[in-house]
C-alpha cells in the first residue's frame, strides 16, 4: 500500500515552541497524522544525539528523520552516535582563518555545554546533546555584514558552505535539508509531501513539497514571498509554532481529503 502523505517539519519555532520547546498544541494533528498511516520526518538544524530521543517521545521512531540542517540522516532506529570526521574537518578550516574573520564566529565548538545552553535557552542537559556534532556547526556570527561576505568566501574555499536559521549561522560541508528530503521521498515514495518552517534553511525543502507551511514566527523577520504563494501551493500561518503547525496540518487534511482513519482491510 502506498503511503497517502509524507510530512517533512523543522522543529524549533515549527513542531516546537521557540521558548517553550513543547509540541503539545500540535498533539491533535500528530494523532490525526498517525491515524491516516502517514509519516512524519523531523528535519532540524539539531543533532542527531538529539533528534533520536525527541523522535521516540513524539512517536515517531520508524520515520527517518534529517539532522543538522540537512548534513545528517537519521535512520529508524538509530541513535545519536556516528562519524563526526565532518565536524572536526569544519573545525579545522575554522581554526586556519585570520584572525580578523576566525573571531567574529563564535560557534557551539567554542562553548561549553552552559554557553550552548544561554544562546539556545536550552536545559544544560539538552545543551549538551546539542554539541554532539557529526557534520556541521552551528554559531553566532558577530562581525559586520561586509566581513560576512569575506568569511563565507574563505570558508566555501575549503568547500565549506554557511545557512542563516531562525537564529544561527550553520557551517557545513553543503547538504540541505531538501537533499536529504529528496533521497527520503525516492525512497518511501509517497503520495503526497508538505513541508513545514519557519526560517530561511527551510525554504527549499518549503517549495520542493507539494504543499508548503511558512509557520509564523514573531521572533524573526518574515520569509520573502516563496515561488509558490501566489497559486496557493505555499501558505503562511496566522499563529506562531506548534499551534501554527496543527491548524495547517488539520486544514490541509481536509482539504486533501485525507482527514478520515483508512477503511480496514477486508
Amino acid at each position: 500500500m502506498q503511503l497517502p502523505l509524507l510530512v517533512f517539519t523543522d522543529l524549533d519555532g515549527t513542531l516546537l515552541g521557540h521558548h517553550s520547546y513543547s509540541h503539545a498544541p500540535a498533539r491533535p494533528a500528530l494523532d490525526r497524522l498517525a491515524q491516516i498511516g502517514a509519516g512524519v520526518v523531523l528535519a532540524s538544524s539539531k543533532t542527531a544525539a538529539e533528534i533520536a530521543p525527541l523522535r521516540t517521545a513524539l512517536g515517531l521512531a520508524n520515520w527517518p528523520a534529517i539532522a543538522e540542517n540537512g548534513a545528517g540522516l537519521v535512520a529508524p532506529g538509530q541513535s545519536g552516535e556516528g562519524d563526526d570526521s565532518a565536524y572536526r574537518a569544519i573545525r579545522a578550516a575554522l581554526a586556519s582563518l585570520p584572525d580578523a574573520l576566525r573571531l567574529t564566529f563564535r560557534g557551539f565548538g567554542d562553548m561549553d555545554d552552559a554557553g550552548v545552553a544561554e544562546v539556545t535557552g536550552l536545559p544544560v542537559a539538552q545543551a549538551r546533546l546539542a554539541r554532539q556534532r557529526l557534520a556541521s556547526e552551528p554559531g553566532i556570527w558577530s562581525g559586520s555584514d561586509d566581513r560576512l561576505a569575506d568569511f563565507l568566501d574563505a570558508l566555501q574555499n575549503k568547500g565549506i558552505a554557511a545557512r542563516r536559521g531562525g537564529r544561527f549561522l550553520t557551517l557545513s560541508h553543503g547538504s540541505s535539508k531538501s537533499d536529504r528530503m529528496a533521497e527520503i521521498i525516492a525512497d518511501l515514495r509517497p503520495g503526497v509531501t508538505i513541508a513545514l518552517g519557519d526560517a530561511p534553511n527551510d525554504v527549499e525543502m518549503l517549495e520542493a513539497a507539494d504543499h508548503g507551511v511558512i509557520i509564523a514566527n514573531p521572533d524573526a523577520s518574515p520569509l520573502p514571498p516563496l515561488q509558490g504563494e501566489e497559486t496557493g501551493r505555499i501558505r503562511r500561518t496566522r499563529e506562531s509554532g506548534p499551534a501554527g503547525w496543527n491548524r495547517a496540518i488539520l486544514d490541509l487534511l481536509s482539504e486533501l481529503s485525507l482527514s478520515q482513519e483508512p477503511a480496514a482491510d477486508g
